[in-house]
């Protein structure tokens, strides 16, 4: 396993600090996230860092973190025994978070600054120790239509880049003829996915189960990735076609193998979002699972303000580069949309370094 090729780098950590982040974004909320740095010496003496990115959504969990700080992470480690360290080890010393999940968010950030930092202190770089090259990285924009729902932005988006794919969200007061207003705009293909968000319950983005709404999306566009369908009695008979259910993904419930071998079937598609498994070791695991099961990946994005969005990036170009990958520049989050936008594939960097898209703090 890729975990393996990992696990015994060395890591050694002087000093541990954090920066609250903020950034308004095109979806009406403004998102805060923790930046970790690990700071620790390589073999000629020289002090490097590694960062990572705590994408809890909550803001008065990174409030809280920013008044108490991390517990004591400093010593002598390598990545396997830094891991199982953090076992015993309350991330969250002002308090539980706001959801159990924001537990495993804040673990990758720190696992995956401490990934950075091995690195750098060996020299070296991810591709190189799991011997993968990086890939470019196709890439779609993720972006919601509003309420009421208008193409509006779909339309700029598309102007700015002609030939840009699209990750859409569909909810209830979706009709028909918004749906072939999208269809004017980017044609059936240019949508590569369609997060019907029916997997998640207590947030702030859960869309109830509508039978309605999926069997006019999944008509509209016969060929987009159909994720986290709500499976109910009304829903359910539209996921009866093998057809349709090769088109169907999964993402919010999937922490590890466990939940995906805990679906209703075997799946097709997956969405791999590191933060939602924690730990190194477990992501490694999941990846491999579906190479070996040919169960396509592609990476998902958490409105990553810092270090975060570059390194799932990164593991998009290791992994699943030819996936729909939810992993566009932040350019595209932003309320104001730049008359210039990067275009798909990313090109990766040409001289990498530890667990970082960019060798820059935030990417």
């Amino acid at each position: 396993m890729d975990y393996d090729r990992l696990a015994s780098l060395s890591l050694s950590i002087d000093d541990v600090s954090i920066s609250r982040l903020e950034r308004e974004t095109s979806s009406e909320f403004t998102r805060v996230t923790t930046e970790i740095t690990l700071a620790g010496s390589d073999t000629d003496g020289e002090t490097v860092v590694g960062r990572g990115e705590d994408v809890t959504y909550e803001t008065d969990d990174h409030d809280a973190l920013a008044d108490s700080g991390l517990p004591d992470l400093t010593g002598d480690y390598t990545i396997d025994s830094f891991a199982t360290q953090l076992e015993s080890i309350d991330l969250f010393p002002a308090g539980p978070p706001d959801r159990d999940e924001f537990r495993n968010y804040r673990r990758w950030g720190v696992e995956s600054a401490a990934l950075d930092l091995a690195l750098r202190q060996a020299g070296t770089d991810i591709a190189s120790e799991l011997g993968r090259s990086l890939e470019p990285v196709r890439f779609v924009a993720s972006t919601r239509l509003g309420e009421p729902p208008t193409t509006d932005r779909l339309k700029t988006l598309r102007e700015r880049v002609p030939d840009l794919e699209c990750k859409l969200d569909p909810i209830p007061e979706w009709d028909d003829d918004l749906v072939d207003d999208i269809v004017g705009t980017v044609g059936p293909d240019g949508v590569r996915i369609l997060d019907l968000k029916g997997q998640y319950e207590g947030t702030d983005v859960d869309v109830p189960a509508d039978p309605e709404l999926y069997a006019l999306v999944l008509e509209a566009f016969p060929d987009a990735v159909v994720e986290d369908p709500a499976l109910t009695d009304e829903t359910r008979p539209l996921f009866d076609d093998p057809d349709v259910r090769q088109r169907v993904s999964w993402d919010a419930p999937i922490h590890g193998v466990d939940d995906i071998e805990a679906l209703p079937w075997e799946p097709d598609w997956l969405n791999i979002k590191p933060s939602r498994f924690g730990s190194l070791e477990s992501l490694l695991e999941t990846i491999a699972y579906c190479a070996d099961r040919d169960i396509r990946c592609y990476g998902g994005g958490q409105f990553e303000l810092g270090v975060g969005r570059g390194q799932i990036q990164l593991l998009a170009s290791l992994c699943y580069p030819d996936g729909p990958n939810d992993v566009a520049p932040r350019a595209y989050n932003d309320p104001e949309l730049s008359a210039s936008l990067p275009s798909s594939p990313l090109e990766p960097p040409a001289e990498p370094r530890g667990f970082r898209w960019a060798d820059s703090g935030s990417d």
